[in-house]
């Protein structure tokens, strides 16, 4: 499955009021895995940005002077995206300024060009109700570092947002889901969709984080008085 994460910077928040688009990043996703295949592109809007966006992304009417129109990308990034599942962090903002661009350029509706349009919004508030779902805030719960972002990028938010992505629907290696899927089948729903092994990103631990590991289990032995059950042998059945 080829998946493309995706996010704009823009002049200001509303393409309805004239504000265009100044810069698009998007970062490839094959099979769960990045494959650096990346879109990115700074774009002449032809207006200034308006003061409050500009505190945000620092991409200054000079700088973006001499960087291509909108029109002079629109087919290499129509071409990029086609076919393809859209990742994006609060979709409707990023759909609207595409679709205002497209529509410019005489083209169908940006959603028309790919495959689906994911949310990762909507995900992260299904999945945590209730908490801050800003994609710092995601950064912060999957400890995914942006100490990096000091201000808002396309590409460098697209990338943030993939390793975001890919840490939400990673998938469980167990019986559990397995179970899942079974109990699922007897009363005719689907609760969950079993997830092939091969597809799955396995993340080693590094020889510091073993070290760490067993320092904790040597508190436990501490604090138990004896040895914790992750360092017990399982008994082996006899017949």
């Amino acid at each position: 499955m080829r998946q493309i994460v995706l996010d704009t910077e823009t002049t200001g928040l509303n393409p309805r009021s004239g504000d265009r688009i100044i810069e698009v990043g998007c970062v490839e996703i094959v099979n769960r895995r990045l494959t650096g295949n990346n879109f990115h592109a700074y774009i002449n809007p032809e207006r200034d940005s308006e003061e409050g966006a500009l505190a945000v992304h620092g991409l200054t009417t000079e700088f973006l002077s001499d960087k291509p129109k909108f029109a002079e990308i629109a087919n290499e990034l129509r071409d990029y995206v086609r076919d393809a599942e859209i990742i994006i962090h609060n979709a409707p903002f990023d759909l609207a300024f595409l679709d205002a661009e497209f529509d410019r350029m005489g083209f169908p509706r940006f959603a028309t060009h790919v495959a689906k349009v994911t949310d990762t919004l909507v995900q992260a508030k299904e999945m945590h109700p209730g908490k801050r779902n800003s994609l710092d805030a995601l950064c912060d719960r999957y400890g995914i570092s942006n100490a990096h972002r000091a201000l808002h990028g396309a590409l460098l938010d697209a990338e943030l947002l993939a390793e975001v992505y890919l840490a939400m629907t990673r998938g469980q290696n167990s019986l559990t889901i397995d179970l899942a899927v079974e109990a699922a089948a007897s009363d005719g729903s689907q609760l969950i969709e079993a997830v092939s092994v091969a597809e799955m990103l396995i993340v080693r631990a590094s020889d510091d984080e073993l070290i760490e590991h067993e320092a904790l289990l040597d508190r436990l032995d501490k604090e138990a008085k004896g040895k914790c059950v992750w360092r017990t042998e399982p008994v082996t059945a006899v017949n």
